[in-house]
């Protein structure tokens, strides 16, 4: 027996309170009004239209714009926080100090040839760049198969 569970979808989606507008969007429009209707009593006209044109602005901004999906105050947020914290250029770090670097080795002692001539010739084979004399033999019966064109046998 299994159980459906019914999962909501679009969480992400604040929720309509006031008409088409999320709380949030009301709020920045109400406070924007607020304002607008106490300096209406305390402005001269002119500077009253000119402040009031700037906050309801700043208050559709906040209510409407949206930069990438992130509401413009996050991006406000964002760019104050930029500018106010220092800065931080890996280029112009100091050197890292490791652990055990203070410890010095001394040169490595050289591989002597040794006295047994099976442990020279791994050593020779092992380091040598060039081609070492008589290191590989070719047997006579494999030459003249080879010459005769008989190869390898397959069964």
């Amino acid at each position: 027996m299994s159980q459906q569970f019914q999962v909501p979808q679009f969480i992400d989606i604040e929720d309509k309170i006031i008409g088409p507008l999320t709380l949030k969007q009301f709020g920045y429009l109400a406070i924007a009004g607020a304002f607008s209707f106490v300096l209406f009593f305390v402005l001269v006209t002119w500077l009253w239209i000119v402040i009031t044109v700037l906050l309801t602005g700043m208050a559709a901004g906040l209510a409407f714009i949206k930069y990438n999906g992130r509401p413009l105050l996050v991006m406000l947020g964002a760019m104050g926080k930029y500018f106010w914290q220092p800065k931080f250029y890996l280029w112009k770090s100091k050197p890292a100090t490791v652990a055990g670097a203070d410890i010095k080795f001394g040169p490595l002692p050289k591989q002597g040839i040794s006295k047994n001539p099976l442990k020279n010739l791994l050593l020779r084979m092992s380091t040598s760049k060039s081609s070492i004399a008589g290191r590989e033999k070719k047997s006579p019966e494999a030459t003249q198969a080879a010459l005769k064109g008989e190869g390898l046998r397959t069964t």
